[in-house]
């Protein structure tokens, strides 16, 4: 069961309407730098600094522009996909998607309430998902699009153990790890049985090895 600040909690609680916006922070490989480097942007209007767990972090007004699909909510390990979309593509975030390596990077996104009177924020800015992301993919021409297609962490277990990793990955290190190099035999070497062969005792000049008349 998902928990709340106690001034999330009773705005919720009291069903008098919501105003609510959709926070996403994306951190991503600079392709020039390797260095990684953050971008956020909401469906407000106007830039806009929010907390996220006592940090401060501005994210960019997309407005309608910044298009979401509902969002599933589950308990268990199942790796749930999402997306998001910008249409138009706004020239500033068109730039900076193709300047990351957006592979894999992490996302998250956040849920931001205001008051239906004041628009002020109420409590804080609570996550709805978090995970990596899967891939983008543009669209040009008149309908103009960027598509981003979200992983949830489940993802993280579908990710190939160590103990599987190739002979040829360990020696991109430097060429001379061969810690693996019979990995791809493991599997298919015979088993040794001590002290004698699988079915029968070993036998040693035609009598059972070790055994005295």
């Amino acid at each position: 069961m998902r928990t709340y600040d106690t001034a999330t909690g009773d705005y919720l609680g009291a069903r008098e309407g919501i105003i609510s916006r959709t926070l996403v922070w994306i951190t991503a490989k600079n392709r020039s730098t390797g260095d990684p480097e953050t971008m956020g942007l909401w469906n407000g209007e106007q830039d806009r600094d929010f907390s996220i767990g006592g940090e401060d972090r501005t994210y960019v007004g997309a407005g309608p522009l910044l298009e979401l699909e509902p969002m599933t909510f589950e308990i268990g390990l199942n790796v749930r996909m999402h997306s998001i979309s910008l249409s138009p593509i706004d020239e500033n975030v068109a730039q900076a998607i193709r300047a990351y390596d957006p592979r894999l990077a992490p996302i998250e996104m956040h849920r931001v309430l205001f008051d239906t009177e004041t628009r002020d924020v109420v409590g804080s800015p609570h996550r709805v998902f978090k995970g990596w992301i899967d891939e983008i993919d543009i669209e040009t021409g008149e309908s103009s699009r960027a598509t981003i297609t979200m992983a949830s962490n489940a993802l993280a277990l579908t990710r190939t153990l160590a103990i599987k990793k190739s002979d040829a990955s360990q020696q991109r290190r430097n060429g001379s790890d061969r810690f693996r190099r019979y990995n791809d035999v493991s599997a298919v070497v015979p088993e040794v049985w001590w002290g004698e062969i699988k079915g029968r005792p070993e036998t040693h000049r035609g009598r059972p090895h070790g055994r005295r008349r």
